[in-house]
């Protein structure tokens, strides 16, 4: 009910800044409505119903430490299938990048950890998971098919298709919804979340993959669990562990080191 109704927010706002700004959304062809489609299931429906599972099983700051690993597995996914050369830097970011996810994963205790994986990984990190492999997917998908479509018309359709499944899914929760948690914060937090946290993020998000490509425009997202960890502590009182400010300070080095590594040949943009 909360995705579908961050999304109702962020609809309206796209389709509304389609029309000024493009002259409405344009015809989709058969490959394109697929493609929007899949953009839609992948990085709005599995990866808000996901994320959102996760943020009730575990901390707010936690759960955004994991984004961390999307450019990992994104990296990983475009060198094994689709034969992306990285090269050395980018590979040193990337490992870097990773060492200190690990380190703010497992809280600092990397050995105790791998004897019980329980201590670290519980319903929570699982959901996390495949809210990854949501974002991966729509974060590679979506550069064949800015292809043909502008950022904000991709952005736009996905979002579409994106809203349509989850008031699908959010259909048997309004009977049992208790509406009134819903206070004039909830619905400002509604807003925020469609308009801030979907419309702008995920724009810019698209023309970042246009412009540099997927490998080198996710690795940013590992600035993620830097602010997820301070705005946690800062607006939830959650705690900030020593692990954490070690593991963000690779994870902030391996953002630099990986920026400068340039663009690949496979996806540096064509004038």
């Amino acid at each position: 009910t909360l995705a579908a109704g961050r999304f109702a927010v962020a609809a309206v706002l796209l389709v509304f800044l389609c029309w000024r700004m493009e002259g409405g959304l344009p015809r989709l062809d058969r490959r394109q409505l697929i493609s929007t489609f899949v953009l839609g299931l992948t990085g709005v429906f599995l990866f808000n119903v996901c994320f959102f599972g996760a943020l009730a099983s575990m901390p707010a700051g936690r759960a955004a430490l994991f984004i961390a690993f999307c450019p990992v597995v994104t990296a990983l996914v475009l060198a094994v299938f689709f034969g992306e050369r990285l090269g050395l830097i980018k590979w040193c970011g990337i490992a870097l990048a990773l060492m200190g996810v690990v380190i703010i994963v497992t809280r600092g205790e990397g050995w105790a950890a791998l004897q019980d994986i329980g201590r670290s990984v519980g319903r929570g990190e699982l959901f996390m998971f495949f809210a990854i492999a949501g974002w991966v997917a729509y974060t590679i998908l979506g550069r064949s098919v800015l292809r043909g479509l502008t950022p904000l018309a991709a952005t736009t359709y996905a979002a579409l298709w994106g809203l349509l499944l989850l008031l699908i899914g959010a259909a048997g929760d309004l009977r049992t919804l208790d509406t009134s948690v819903l206070t004039w914060q909830v619905w400002a937090a509604i807003f925020y979340l469609g308009a801030f946290g979907t419309v702008i993020c995920l724009l810019w998000y698209s023309e970042g993959v246009k412009a540099i490509g997927p490998s080198r425009t996710v690795m940013f997202q590992n600035l993620t669990p830097v602010f997820g960890v301070s705005l946690a502590a800062l607006l939830l009182s959650e705690p900030i562990l020593l692990s954490m400010l070690i593991g963000g300070a690779f994870v902030i080095g391996g953002v630099l080191v990986t920026s400068q590594g340039g663009a690949s040949s496979a996806v540096r943009p064509r004038n």
